[in-house]
Order: structure tokens, then C-alpha cells, then sequence
């Protein structure tokens, strides 16, 4: 038995020699953690608003306003998931050393404990990467991002969740005042006291660090939203004001394979009600219709955003334009809007009763003064406010008021 002992002790030693920082300390560890749980709260809440956007519920109906919302929730999500990678990982090398001890846990809340930090850890690098990986529209996976960034975020939250229980007592003692370093049992006193002594200047220099590589982060790829930062960011993926009409484009007309439908001069939009094709109309008929005009933010859920003025015809005028016996504003549910777009996640979408009889709900034949280009929708494309920009349809087919 005490051959096996001296075996562990002795297998211990050259693992325990790798990690010479004195700043591998419960009080590093406890700011940084700190931080990082909150990064991870607000990123699960605005991540979760994003996924009640694109799959809402039927019993939590979609706001319309504010119109900017979600412009404001999917940025600070996308800024801050970037902009914590460096905290992330100086969290993990903090606290890298006990990572690796024996025994593995020392009852059945610490086996727990020990346990959850496969999913907390691989979770956060998940999410971390990939989202940033999904900014730069690069998918090296054959999965679905979204759904899968969702259920991973759940796990996650929930690992932090028994994180934060396990380790609350300990935080609380740590946070507030210095921590004494381990320096093991050959450190002399004079070295222990001069340890001590440099130790906090160690960790605010430490500290510091991190914070400048999280706003360098920060920095980097704000421009994707914050138009005053588009020079100096290097990482952003797109620049608010580049491209067709002063907009960005994620896919273009030729991409969607609609090139040929969007310019054909026989187009029309199709209105159904409950699934029954009920009317339908020229682009020269929906111009002729009252026209009405609104600045609208587009906001993509990869993180980047800008405003545009809008012009077209008001979806709730069509909804009152649908001869007698269709749907009426008092019995309308919801609209359904079809894409010439044929396949595609997102050549279909679906609007809530609210959104559609919001007045700047249109279905925009103009940007910003001009007939839209093809890439941003023409003939016809969807705009509503606070939505996320992959449900804002374009190149639209068909209506169906239900």
C-alpha cells in the first residue's frame, strides 16, 4: 500500500512541476470565472431570443417593436461570444492544473461536480468556435448550426449551473481577498513572502491582458454592426453600407437560383387565403397600390447589421385588398410568405398576426430610393421590423393570409 502511495506521489511531482505560475490560484480563477459566467448568461438570453425569433412559440407571441431589438440582441450576442474567446481560455489555463487530480472526487456531489465539467468546458469551446466559425459563414460540419448551437447552449448553461453550485462558498471566499499561493512544502519563507508579495501585481498584469485581447477582439469584429468601427475590423464579415444599394448581401439572386423568375416580365405575386389562391398581382399593381415608406433595420443572425429605407406596399393594405369571403384583419392568425427561391431553409417563412399588421410591414419594391436590385429581392422582397434578416424573404412568390 505504501508502495502504491509513493508510486502516486512520485507520478504526481513532474505534473505538478509543469505549472510553475503562482497565478494557477483560487483568486485568479474566481475573477475570471466570474466573468465568464456572465459573458455565458447574456450570450444563453440573447441566443434564446434569436431562437424564439426564427422558431417562435404559439403561445408567446412575436413583438414587432421595437423595430431595432433584435438588431441590438443578436449583436451583443455575436460581440460578446467573440469578444470572450480570450477570457475563455485564460479561465481554462488558470485552472488547467486541477483539471488533473487524484483522487477524482472524493463523494458523489464531487463526482458530479468533476463530471460537469466535460459539458461546461467542451460546450464553451463549441459555441465559442463555432459561432465565430458561423460569423465567417465557414461550416466544416455536415450539422445543422443553428439547432445545434441551441441544444449545446442547454447543455452548457445547464453544466454551469452545477459549476456555479459546487463552487459558490469558494468564490466567495476567494473574491473578495488575496489567496495565498501554494508553493509547496521546499518553498523557504523568504520565498513564500516574496511570492506573496509580487502576487497581486502579477495577476492585475494578468488581468489586464486579458481584457486588452478582449477588446482587441471586440474591436475587431465590431464593424460587422457598428459602422464607425468598419476600419479596424479586421475580422468583421460584413460592413454595413458595402454592397448592392448600400446593403450587404448573403445570397445572391444567382446563388438562390432564381435569376431567370425574379426578371420574368410575366411575374406575379400570388395572394392565397388559407391556402387558396384568392388574387394576384403585377409589380406594375403593386405600385399602383398606396405606397408607404420606412428605415428599417436588416439584421442577420451571424451578427451584422445596418439601417436602409424601405418603400413598397404595406402587407396589411394586401390583407384588406383579398376579395370577400378571404381572411380579414379580424380573423388573420398568421401569413405565410413563399420565396421564388425553390428549397432552401429559408425560402419560406412565417409571420405572426402582430408583425404582419404592424404598418411597416412591407413588402418592399424600393431601397433607398431605388427599385430594389436583384440580389436584395427583386421584384418583390419582405421587410419587417425586428426580425431576423434570414426570415426577412426575398424574390416573394406568394402571400397566404391564414
Amino acid at each position: 500500500m505504501s508502495g502504491q502511495a509513493g508510486t502516486l506521489s512520485q507520478g504526481a511531482a513532474p505534473l505538478r512541476s509543469r505549472f510553475t505560475s503562482h497565478l494557477h490560484e483560487p483568486r485568479t480563477a474566481a475573477i475570471l470565472g466570474s466573468a465568464l459566467g456572465l459573458v455565458f448568461i447574456l450570450c444563453f438570453l440573447t441566443g434564446l431570443f434569436s431562437h424564439l425569433a426564427q422558431s417562435p412559440v404559439s403561445w408567446l407571441p412575436w413583438p414587432s417593436r421595437p423595430a431595432g431589438l433584435y438588431r441590438v440582441t443578436q449583436g451583443v450576442h455575436t460581440l460578446a461570444g467573440i469578444s470572450m474567446i480570450p477570457l475563455l481560455l485564460a479561465k481554462l489555463w488558470v485552472v488547467y492544473p486541477k483539471l488533473f487530480v487524484w483522487p477524482f472526487a472524493r463523494g458523489p456531489f464531487e463526482v458530479i461536480e468533476r463530471l460537469a465539467l466535460l459539458p461546461l468546458i467542451g460546450g464553451g469551446l463549441f459555441l465559442a468556435f463555432s459561432g465565430m466559425a458561423n460569423t465567417a459563414r465557414w461550416y466544416p460540419w455536415e450539422f445543422f448550426f443553428p439547432a445545434a448551437h441551441y441544444w449545446v447552449a442547454w447543455l452548457t448553461i445547464g453544466a454551469l449551473i452545477i459549476h456555479i453550485g459546487s463552487k459558490w462558498q469558494l468564490t466567495r471566499e476567494h473574491l473578495p481577498q488575496q489567496s495565498t499561493p501554494d508553493l509547496g512544502d521546499q518553498r523557504t519563507q523568504a520565498e513564500a513572502a516574496a511570492t506573496a508579495a509580487t502576487l497581486p501585481q502579477q495577476r492585475r498584469t494578468f488581468l489586464r491582458a486579458v481584457l486588452a485581447s478582449c477588446g482587441a477582439m471586440f474591436l475587431a469584429s465590431a464593424g460587422n454592426t457598428i459602422y464607425p468601427l468598419r476600419r479596424i475590423s479586421v475580422l468583421a464579415q460584413r460592413i454595413p453600407g458595402v454592397g448592392p444599394q448600400g446593403v450587404p448581401v448573403n445570397k445572391s439572386a444567382q446563388q438562390a437560383g432564381v435569376s431567370i423568375a425574379a426578371l420574368d416580365p410575366n411575374y406575379r405575386l400570388i395572394l392565397r387565403s388559407a391556402g387558396q389562391e384568392v388574387a394576384s398581382m403585377t409589380l406594375a399593381q403593386l405600385r399602383r397600390m398606396p405606397q408607404r415608406s420606412a428605415v428599417l433595420p436588416i439584421a442577420c443572425v451571424e451578427g451584422w447589421s445596418t439601417s436602409a429605407s424601405w418603400s413598397g406596399v404595406a402587407v396589411r393594405d394586401l390583407l384588406q385588398a383579398l376579395p370577400p369571403g378571404a381572411t380579414t384583419r379580424d380573423d388573420l392568425n398568421e401569413v405565410l410568405v413563399d420565396s421564388l427561391q425553390e428549397g432552401g431553409l429559408y425560402s419560406k417563412s412565417r409571420m405572426g398576426r402582430q408583425t404582419a399588421l404592424d404598418p411597416d410591414t412591407l413588402i418592399a419594391l424600393d431601397l433607398n430610393g431605388e427599385p430594389l436590385h436583384i440580389d436584395h429581392g427583386f421584384p418583390a422582397r419582405l421587410i419587417a421590423p425586428n426580425r431576423p434578416g434570414v426570415l426577412q424573404t426575398k424574390w416573394c412568390s406568394s402571400l397566404d393570409f391564414r
